[in-house]
């Protein structure tokens, strides 16, 4: 991956800069291990010194992991993300319960403040998620692709609430809702009942303020109940 080198003055700084946005923008995924201090040294053409703190500094913000004896792997895309996976950790239970917290809310908002073309992006991600869960089913389809269209419908309707606060916070635990739905997709994936979402969608276009709540809370409470 390739580092703009590194003006003197601030390097520290500037280097954590890089590297974080090196993160953010994918060139590192989670989970990786980042190249080792001497090559990061030589692309941003800066001491290994300076290397070694700005690792340290996005270590202690949660985006970084450092193994000792394994190398340093990225841990989160966001310090917000790495403050909340701090927070809720690895336990699926925690991660569900955060979850229901966000969800629930901005399932009422987003009844409220929908648009139109929410509306239209709501019908097409849940179409998309309802066909990747057929094809996973049926084996015609990956469930990585499941996963990650039942994670971004989710997210879709966080934004939909139009708070960009609320969608920030669930941007912050992207990671550890997709590894919930992973963790939770159910092994009969074509069973109507624990898979749809269609009363969901249902009442943030009929505006149905209460029924979208309960829709969204009932959901995650299921499957608190069994985490």
């Amino acid at each position: 991956m390739p580092l703009v080198t590194a003006r003197r003055g601030g390097l520290v700084e500037q280097a954590i800069e890089q590297l974080r946005a090196a993160i953010r923008d994918g060139e590192w995924a989670v989970g990786s291990k980042i190249p080792p201090e001497a090559e990061l040294a030589t692309s941003l053409d800066v001491g290994r010194n300076t290397v070694r703190e700005a690792v340290r500094a996005l270590a202690h913000g949660g985006l970084l992991e450092v193994r000792q004896g394994d190398g340093t792997f990225v841990r989160a895309t966001s310090e917000l993300s790495g403050a909340l996976r701090k927070l809720c950790g690895d336990e699926l239970r925690e991660v569900l319960e955060v979850r229901r917290i966000l969800e629930v809310d901005a399932a009422r908002l987003a009844a409220v403040r929908r648009t139109d073309d929410d509306v239209a992006d709501l019908r097409a991600a849940m179409a998309a998620r309802d066909a990747a869960l057929h094809d996973a089913a049926t084996g015609d389809g990956p469930v990585d692709d499941a996963v990650r269209t039942d994670t971004d419908f989710h997210a879709l309707v966080v934004r939909c609430s139009h708070n960009s606060l609320l969608s920030e916070l669930y941007r912050g635990v992207a990671e550890a809702v997709a590894g919930s739905v992973a963790a939770t997709m159910p092994p009969e994936l074509g069973t109507e009942d624990e898979v749809s979402h269609t009363g969901l969608v249902e009442a943030v276009v009929a505006r149905d303020v209460e029924r979208a709540a309960r829709e969204a809370g009932e959901f995650l409470t299921r499957l608190i109940d069994r985490a």
